[in-house]
């Protein structure tokens, strides 16, 4: 057996039976709602636009979570390695598209490029919803197929010399065996209320906050009213001369038994300030961001923004950063046998003081030994410095 052979089985593990994973599956992203449910089917595409693009909410929750990983402090036990998880490619922070994908996508795949002695040159990641797997006859992946427009290409899972090529890291999906679920779908409901709300309330402004109003026709003994072409008449003189926010504020000259009843709106048919709070307080739930980050009234959840920024942190930026570190370190192991990366807790400023506890904690213990100490506190035992 070859050092190659060797490697690669030794990374492979043992050759045992493996269950036959689903292969008549349907893309989650296709149909993530059955219809006739009163819900449209969902589409990554359009509602990224919807979600991101066009939801301030949406977009500033992605962009905290998605800068918070690409700008983590991180400790690797090998430099070049490191570099390639740091580098840029074509114009993009690998951390920070992973971490965006995984979370609006709930998938992210990085391509291995490699150089003529098969060392890794390049970590680039790819959109995820141009992959499609190609299940083996037990179902597991084969390769995948990347398609953009009428181009197809497929990447195997490994090369000839048996080095990995492609890196899936997935989210949890409890129904797909081969794809991940993202925080847009669930976030989705959310986002279509927010805009609508906001659709709402631009027209409301536009109108002056309320309806126009009501033109009454007080005809006197003429009770057969306006005729047809009257009505017709006076509503288009009226759309194009007092309507919208332009018009504001322009007098009306009535004549002809004509005079206008001005209509309000009631306290809860204004509220949509409160409708818009709490489909942005949803989205912000989905995306794992506490509202105080995002400036969203009505939530005390935490007594402050230092208190708040330690729980984005501890409950969406670590563990996501956990799963994109150890599939880029599975992906990497080969080529970097002992390679760890790992999140440098000491360097990041929002969990100051918990580390300030735990070392004076770690360092009160006495009846631990030096190389106990540092294991407790994340640092290489044995390591002098």
């Amino acid at each position: 057996m070859s050092f190659i052979d060797t490697l690669t089985a030794a990374f492979k593990g043992g050759g045992g039976a493996r269950v036959p994973l689903a292969r008549g599956f349907i893309s989650p992203w296709a149909t993530a709602f059955e219809t006739g449910t009163g819900r449209s089917a969902f589409d990554y595409t359009a509602s990224v636009k919807r979600g991101f693009l066009d939801n301030p909410v949406a977009q500033r929750a992605v962009r905290i979570v998605a800068d918070g990983v690409a700008s983590a402090p991180l400790a690797a036990t090998d430099d070049v390695a490191l570099a390639l998880v740091r580098a840029t490619s074509a114009g993009q922070s690998l951390l920070e598209t992973l971490a965006a994908n995984v979370l609006l996508h709930g998938n992210g795949f990085v391509q291995v490029a490699r150089d003529a002695a098969g060392k890794p040159t390049e970590l680039f990641a790819l959109r995820p919803e141009r992959m499609t797997v190609i299940p083996g006859p037990d179902g597991w992946p084969r390769a995948w197929c990347y398609r953009i427009g009428e181009t197809r290409i497929e990447l195997p899972l490994e090369d000839e010399n048996g080095w990995p090529c492609l890196i899936h890291i997935k989210a949890f999906h409890p129904a797909d065996d081969h794809y991940g679920a993202g925080c847009l779908s669930a976030a989705e409901q959310a986002v279509a209320v927010h805009n609508a709300a906001s659709d709402w309330n631009r027209a409301l402004l536009e109108n002056a906050a309320r309806p126009s109003g009501a033109l009454v026709y007080d005809g006197g003994a003429d009770a057969a009213g306006l005729t047809t072409d009257q009505f017709d008449r006076l509503k288009a003189e009226l759309a194009q001369a007092f309507q919208g926010g332009g018009n504001a504020g322009r007098p009306m000259l009535l004549e002809g038994g004509l005079k206008w009843q001005a209509l309000s709106m009631s306290p809860a048919d204004m509220d949509f300030a409160e409708l818009k709070a709490a489909a942005a307080r949803d989205i912000a739930l989905a995306f794992g961001v506490p509202p105080m980050l995002l400036g969203l009234p009505g939530d005390n959840t935490y007594a402050n923004y230092r208190e708040a920024n330690r729980a984005l942190w501890r409950l969406t930026l670590l563990p996501l950063l956990g799963k994109i570190l150890s599939g880029l370190e599975e992906g990497l192991r080969p080529s970097f046998p002992d390679l760890s990366l790992r999140v440098d807790l000491d360097q990041v400023p929002a969990l100051s003081e918990d580390r300030e506890k735990l070392w004076a904690q770690v360092t009160a213990a006495d009846f631990l030994s030096d190389d106990e100490k540092r294991a407790l506190l994340g640092l290489a035992v044995g390591d002098d410095q």
